[in-house]
C-alpha cells in the first residue's frame, strides 16, 4: 500500500492540486485555451484512428497466432512484446529512418502527393507501434479457453465458416477487443517519445497533448501543463473504468 501511495495515489494527486493550485478561473483559461484544446482533439482523434486499425490488425493477428501452426511462429509472437521492450523514442527513430524524406518509402509516397513524417500519419503509425501488442494480448486468452465443440456443433448444424465465425467465436472474442481497444486508446493519449519525433509538432496542426505539455513546462506554466493533464487523466480514468467493467462482467458465469 505504501509503495502503492508513494509511486500512483501522490503523484495523481499532486497533478489535480497543481492544476487548481492559482483557483478556478485560471484553470478554465488554461484548459480552454485554444491552442490546448487543438492539441487534446487532435490527439483524440489520432488515437481513434490508431486503436480502430488496432482492433483490425490486432484481431487478425491474435487469430493467427492462435489457430494457425507454421515456422516462425514462436518468433513472431514474441516480437508481438516488442514495442513494451523498446524505448518509445527508439519507435519514434526507427519511423524517422524508415518513412523520413530520404527514405525509400518517404520518397515514393512524396512522388504520390502523399506526406507521412511531420503529419498527421506519421502520428498515427507511432501510436500504432506503441499500442500494437494491447489487442492481441486481450484476445489470445480468450482464443485459447474458447470451446471447439461449439464451433463443431455450427459447423454440423450446416453453418458457414463465416456465420460460425460472427454467431460463436466473434462474441468470445469481443470483450477481449474491447478492452485491448480501450488500452489502447489510453496508452495512445499519453503518447510522448515516439511522437514527438515525427510529428513536427507545428501548433494547430501535429501538435499533440503529451507535446503541448511538455512545451507548457519548458515555458515555466506548470499550472497550464497540470491543467490539461487532469483532461487526459480525467478521460484515462474514465476508460480504464469501462475496461474493469467489461473484465468484471466477462468474468461473472
Amino acid at each position: 500500500m505504501l509503495y502503492f501511495i508513494c509511486l500512483i495515489v501522490l503523484p495523481i494527486i499532486g497533478i489535480y492540486t497543481q492544476s487548481f493550485s492559482l483557483g478556478w478561473m485560471p484553470f478554465w483559461e488554461s484548459i480552454s485555451d485554444p491552442l490546448a484544446w487543438k492539441a487534446v482533439l487532435l490527439t483524440v482523434k489520432l488515437a481513434a484512428i490508431a486503436t480502430l486499425l488496432n482492433m483490425l490488425i490486432g484481431t487478425m493477428i491474435g487469430w493467427v497466432l492462435i489457430r494457425y501452426r507454421f515456422p516462425g511462429r514462436s518468433i513472431l509472437n514474441s516480437l508481438v512484446d516488442l514495442p513494451f521492450a523498446l524505448p518509445t523514442a527508439v519507435g519514434g527513430l526507427l519511423i524517422l529512418l524508415l518513412l523520413g524524406p530520404n527514405s525509400l518509402v518517404g520518397e515514393l509516397a512524396q512522388a504520390v502527393g502523399i506526406e507521412i513524417v511531420f503529419h498527421e500519419p506519421a502520428i498515427v503509425i507511432a501510436m500504432l507501434f506503441v499500442t500494437f501488442p494491447f489487442v492481441i494480448r486481450a484476445i489470445q486468452p480468450l482464443l485459447e479457453e474458447l470451446d471447439r465443440s461449439e464451433e463443431e456443433a455450427a459447423y454440423t448444424l450446416g453453418a458457414s465458416k463465416a456465420k460460425t465465425f460472427f454467431s460463436v467465436i466473434f462474441p468470445t472474442m469481443l470483450p477481449g477487443i474491447l478492452s485491448g481497444a480501450m488500452l489502447a486508446f489510453s496508452r495512445g493519449l499519453a503518447e510522448f517519445g515516439a511522437v514527438v519525433l515525427v510529428a513536427g509538432n507545428i501548433p494547430g496542426k501535429t501538435l499533440v497533448a503529451s507535446v503541448y505539455i511538455f512545451g507548457e513546462i519548458e515555458s515555466n506554466n506548470p499550472q497550464g501543463a497540470a491543467a490539461v493533464s487532469v483532461m487526459l487523466l480525467t478521460l484515462s480514468f474514465l476508460i480504464l473504468w469501462v475496461v474493469n467493467q467489461l473484465q468484471a462482467r466477462r468474468s461473472k458465469p
